[in-house]
């Protein structure tokens, strides 16, 4: 079973929220939470925030036990991007690009693992076949031509 969680327009960029999601990804929710703790950034924090979320949807609506789930995906996604103007010398404005993003973390029990393995085991192997390719016309007769200078002289 999988238990989705979505925290939308989070006001840190989503290239250094990816380098803090990259490192619970298919960890323990336990062991992901403490990784969160000692992490020292904001989007540690907001990860976390939308972790706790998460494990509260499945232990409250879909009655699964926190002990048993992992992180099975955590994605970042840029969301839109604030743009404000700070003013410059001789009357000009330079951009500031106060970025967002999209945190979605998607944690899963460990049945559904199970699963999956025993699925790919049950698929049986594929055989591969060897195929001898023929020789390339243009080859060959160049071959049989100086076989044929060879044996002339």
């Amino acid at each position: 079973m999988d238990v989705i969680s979505t925290y939308k327009f989070a006001r840190v960029s989503a290239r250094k929220a990816r380098d803090v999601a990259r490192e619970i990804q298919g960890l323990p929710v336990s062991t992901a939470l403490d990784i969160l703790t000692f992490t020292p950034r904001k989007a540690a924090e907001l990860i976390g925030k939308t972790m706790k979320a998460a494990m509260a949807d499945a232990e409250n609506n879909f009655e699964l036990s926190v002990d048993t789930l992992f992180v099975k995906e955590a994605t970042i996604g840029e969301g839109p991007t604030f743009r404000r103007f700070k003013p410059r010398a001789r009357g000009s404005a330079a951009p500031i690009r106060k970025r967002t993003s999209h945190i979605r973390i998607i944690l899963s029990d460990d049945s559904h693992v199970e699963e999956v393995k025993a699925e790919k085991a049950a698929k049986a192997p594929v055989e591969e076949k060897e195929e001898k390719k023929a020789p390339k016309k243009k080859v060959a007769a160049k071959k049989a031509a100086k076989q044929d200078d060879e044996a002339a002289e």
